[in-house]
């Protein structure tokens, strides 16, 4: 992974001293509220309803286990001894006091971590598919060209107030793991007719109060131009953006206001202007590239007979195997998910002791490295087959086993009214509900893959637009109700849901839930997935069997 050198270092630590005396200023009365609030943000800190919520950035969601020790370290001095990991592979800490802020970032600051424009309005945290650099069907590893761009985006003074926040996503295989066409960018790394490898760009994706699907601006783009063509596209962007109203001002709003045809050109003449001046030399390539080059891996891994012999011995292993574990590319090797989606607990929270031990799993089974996922989990990339038994075994003991990847209990869930100001509804007791009414796992595995996401208000930071099944939560008169949309996804099939129909009292969502899967059961065809039968036979059977009665 990245490792900083001297000038990341002293950027970090000199923002560290920075913000410290902005903290001291502000707790002084020497800065007003509102003289403070941008300076905050710009360092991840937020305002929620009981206390500073403090957002920290994880670069294409990869973690030293030295970082994830002095993580649950901070969580532990500083917070209420849990963090919670997002969507866009960061982690929040949700009860931190202001005054400690600081010494918290300079503890970060130790081991290489920051939380420089984890808010804002600039370019946040660059993501990818959580697989990079492990998986058998991957044109090229997509991490250091996420590092290009991080390194590029970090304190641009062009880019320090945009129009409204800006998200960048970059994959390099066919399948999407990292929801690209979702964000404002996203880059495919493809092949041309020639053999070339470039990108693929699209623009203009986004959720929130008007989800839009991106779509691609330019078909191949040499990776030579990568951060000239980024940087015309911000410029743009930065022009046309609707500075008047924060609800139009993403660049999904100036895609569609504007015409995908007309910004195109609009990017082409500024980069013509800028094309020569960013060019990425080989030898710039190759400074970043050096810090993701293949481990030593073990060839006699694939010779371990072991991993057969215990799946067959062992019923619940080979479950879990089945569910938790994918191929690696290299023979003897496996990936395996760590799920932070166990019974009763919020989604995409880990106790600091849980944080602990995973990093002494890193070190003991995964060359030291962990992983963030888009999907709120973690896991292991380099792990020998032979050592998965060990390795669930101990997952087992510490509540970090549940065998629930891809299933409905696997879900996304935003913080909702526990603890975001800005939510309308709650969202972490209806994830605790729905987990509580379908906890039969043999009945979850013949379901299949069924993606539920909530969201407590129309920022949609859980996502509910792209959920197979979408839970949004809205107030009507002081009381929490919630709409459905069916048919949403993420991935290279991505698509928005369509609305179910009016919205749902509080009490009857979990009912509803459990009638949208008789429906699929009655419905679907042998084998066939949630989303493929909501597909075939469209939203109508689902609504009339849900609003029968009323």
């Amino acid at each position: 992974m990245y490792q900083y050198d001297n000038y990341d270092q002293a950027m970090i630590d000199q923002r560290v001293a920075q913000y410290r005396d902005q903290t001291r200023r502000f707790l002084a009365g020497e800065l007003t509220e509102d003289q403070f609030r941008p300076l905050r943000l710009a360092n991840g800190l937020y305002v929620q309803i009981h206390a500073p919520m403090y957002r920290v950035a994880v670069p294409y969601g990869l973690m030293s286990s030295k970082q994830v020790r002095k993580i649950a370290d901070v969580s532990r001095r500083f917070d209420k001894g849990y963090v919670h990991f997002t969507t866009r592979t960061n982690f929040q800490m949700n009860w931190p006091k202001l005054e400690d802020v600081p010494d918290i970032m300079a503890e970060l600051a130790t081991v290489q971590m920051h939380s420089i424009q984890t808010s804002g309005n600039d370019i946040r945290n660059t993501t990818t598919d959580e697989l990079a650099g492990v998986c058998a069907d991957e044109i090229e590893d997509p991490r250091p060209w996420c590092e290009l761009i991080r390194q590029w985006s970090t304190f641009h003074p062009e880019f320090a107030y945009l129009p409204r926040k800006f998200k960048i996503a970059v994959i390099g295989t066919k399948a999407d793991r990292a929801a690209t066409r979702l964000h404002d960018i996203g880059l495919h790394l493809v092949k041309n007719h020639e053999g070339e490898i470039g990108f693929e760009v699209l623009v203009g994706g986004g959720l929130g109060r008007t989800p839009i699907l991106g779509e691609v601006i330019r078909p191949f783009l040499e990776k030579k131009d990568l951060l000239s063509y980024l940087e015309a596209i911000l410029r743009v962007y930065n022009r046309l953006g609707r500075r008047d109203n924060k609800y139009k001002a993403r660049i999904k709003i100036t895609v569609r206001e504007h015409g995908l045809s007309h910004i195109r050109e609009l990017v082409d003449a500024e980069w013509v202007h800028i094309r020569k001046q960013l060019e990425l030399d080989e030898k710039e390539i190759e400074r970043v590239k050096k810090h993701f080059t293949v481990p030593d891996y073990d060839t006699s891994a694939m010779d371990d007979a072991s991993f057969a012999q215990m799946q067959a011995k062992d019923a619940d292993f080979a479950r879990w195997v089945k569910q938790n574990v994918r191929d690696h590319k290299i023979p003897g090797y496996k990936i395996a998910y760590i799920s932070l989606k166990a019974p009763l607990i919020p989604p995409g929270d880990v106790t600091s002791d849980q944080l602990d031990i995973i990093a002494d799993l890193a070190d003991e089974f995964s060359m030291g490295e962990i992983r963030a996922s888009h999907n709120q989990n973690l896991l292991l990339g380099d792990v020998k087959q032979g050592d998965l038994h060990a390795l669930w075994l101990r997952l087992k003991a510490d509540n970090l086993a549940a065998a629930n990847m891809n299933t409905m209990a696997d879900m996304i869930c935003c913080p909702g009214l526990d603890f975001c100001g800005l939510a309308n509804a709650t969202s972490i007791p209806l994830a605790k509900e729905i987990n509580e009414r379908f906890d039969n796992l043999d009945y979850l595995y013949d379901l299949g893959d069924i993606k539920i996401k909530i969201s407590g208000c129309m920022n949609g930071c859980a996502h509910q637009s792209v959920g197979h099944i979408g839970i949004l939560g809205v107030d009507k008169k002081g009381e929490e109700w919630y709409q459905f949309t069916l048919g949403g996804s993420s991935e290279a099939d991505a698509s928005l849901g369509e609305r179910l129909g009016r919205a749902i009292p509080k009490d009857e969502v979990v009912d509803t839930v459990a009638t949208l899967l008789e429906v699929f059961k009655e419905l679907r065809h042998e084998d066939e997935l949630f989303l493929a039968t909501v597909r075939r036979v469209g939203v109508d059977p689902f609504k009339e069997r849900v609003y029968a009665d009323n």
